[in-house]
């Protein structure tokens, strides 16, 4: 995947973020139409926000998402959005959902960034600022003039 940027008044961002969640109790109620609703909300609810969905995976008993978000959106409010959303309006289409638990999500989810570039790679350039910028140097013959 090719790196793209988005630009914004304060900057420019690429955030990505992966997302998996699980209906209460773990119960494999995600199939057949409910999952293909659900696929649609979440897409709607991306769309809806500015954000663009890398991948999307809905299982039986849990949901698993790549989504690249603005900087103002927490990964809380990331998850949350898709989960309060299509909560109420699932619940809302297939009354089994409703009657069979009390809440549809666990309350519960993973959230893990996901970059560009490694853990290793952002250490190494900010361990290696003063040499790149030539700094280093300037800091070095300040400090020998007196």
């Amino acid at each position: 995947m090719t790196r793209k940027v988005r630009r914004f008044s304060g900057g420019v961002y690429d955030l990505g973020l992966q997302v998996v969640w699980c209906p209460k109790y773990r119960r494999p109620v995600l199939g057949g139409r409910v999952a293909e609703r659900l696929d649609e909300l979440i897409r709607a609810k991306a769309e809806e926000r500015g954000w663009e969905i890398i991948a999307l995976e809905v299982m039986t008993d849990q949901v698993h998402l790549f989504v690249k978000h603005d900087p103002k959106s927490s990964a809380s409010y990331v998850a949350n959005q898709f989960k309060g959303f299509t909560s109420r309006v699932l619940r809302a289409e297939f009354p089994h959902l409703k009657s069979r638990m009390p809440t549809l999500w666990s309350s519960s989810y993973f959230a893990a960034s996901v970059g560009a570039v490694s853990a290793a790679t952002v250490e190494k350039y900010v361990n290696t600022q003063w040499e790149r910028s030539g700094e280093k140097e300037k800091e070095k013959e300040k400090e020998a003039r007196g």
